[in-house]
């Protein structure tokens, strides 16, 4: 009578068994607090082709969407990666001298070389608000900031 050789791979079940358990989830509170998975600001802008011409060509934005109203174009979505800006031309309703982008900024995440980018924004044009820099935090950053006066910190991270 022949003898049945053991295969030395592993069955479905032993494969199963040696798989690390599943972290088991916290229970939400309830009500669940709110859970955002991107932010898309809407800025208004001085001069909109400006705009577009420093997020797109300086930054390296593309255009994803144009609005119109009949053939005259009222503002672009921008997007880099998982960001969206949303650039609206400003009918100075408010006034012409309205100051813009005071008392606030924007982070934005990358895991492309800082050190890189900053260079590529400088070879298109662009001026840096400080070099690229390490944080007491970790992360390696420089800051940009828009025609209007909006700023960026663009950092490497996760």
């Amino acid at each position: 009578m022949a003898t049945k050789k053991k295969s030395k791979r592993p069955t479905a079940r032993a494969a199963r068994a040696k798989k690390p358990a599943r972290a088991t989830r916290k229970t939400r509170k309830k009500p669940e607090t709110f859970r955002a998975r991107a932010a898309s600001p809407s800025l208004t802008v001085n001069d909109l082709a400006r705009s577009l011409a420093w997020y797109r060509d300086i930054l390296g934005f593309t255009v994803k969407d144009t609005w119109k109203e009949g053939e005259r174009v009222i503002g672009y979505e921008v997007v880099a990666g998982k960001t969206s800006i949303m650039l609206g031309q400003d009918d100075f309703a408010q006034g012409r001298d309205r100051r813009k982008g005071v008392g606030m900024r924007f982070y934005l995440a990358t895991v492309q070389n800082v050190d890189d980018l900053a260079g590529r924004i400088k070879a298109k044009g662009g001026v840096l608000d400080h070099e690229p820099k390490d944080m007491p935090w970790g992360s390696r950053l420089f800051t940009v900031t828009d025609p209007d006066g909006f700023r960026y910190s663009i950092f490497q991270g996760s």
